[in-house]
């Protein structure tokens, strides 16, 4: 959800900007399973982008709920998901085959 938007005249072109919405994170993330494995990325507002150690691409969603819980949700090219919470201790996510995952924003 877009808190309101923002337009731009650049050379007969208009281009929209989302505004983004405040309280959600910006920034770099890291992923580590208990197994070892990682995952690192990036977030901007609701939009985040993660690859995994093998270069799998994931793309998702961050949906605020409260004041400090957050939503995430991803799929990648290949159609599996991962959806997790985070809170003001850091990010919790589990895959579709069970892993979890503990990361955080930095």
């Amino acid at each position: 959800m877009d808190t309101g938007a923002a337009t731009a005249q650049h050379g007969g072109m208009v281009r929209r900007r989302r505004i983004r919405q405040l309280g959600l994170p910006c920034g770099s993330l890291q992923f580590d399973s208990l197994n070892h494995r990682r995952m690192n990325g990036f977030i901007d507002g609701e939009f985040v982008r993660l690859r995994d150690e093998f270069g799998n691409i994931w793309r998702g969603t961050a949906d605020q709920q409260d004041e400090e819980i957050i939503r995430y949700r991803f799929r990648n090219d290949v159609g599996r998901t991962i959806t997790g919470v985070s809170d003001r201790f850091g990010i919790t996510l589990r895959d579709d085959r069970g892993v979890t995952w503990r990361g955080y924003v930095f």
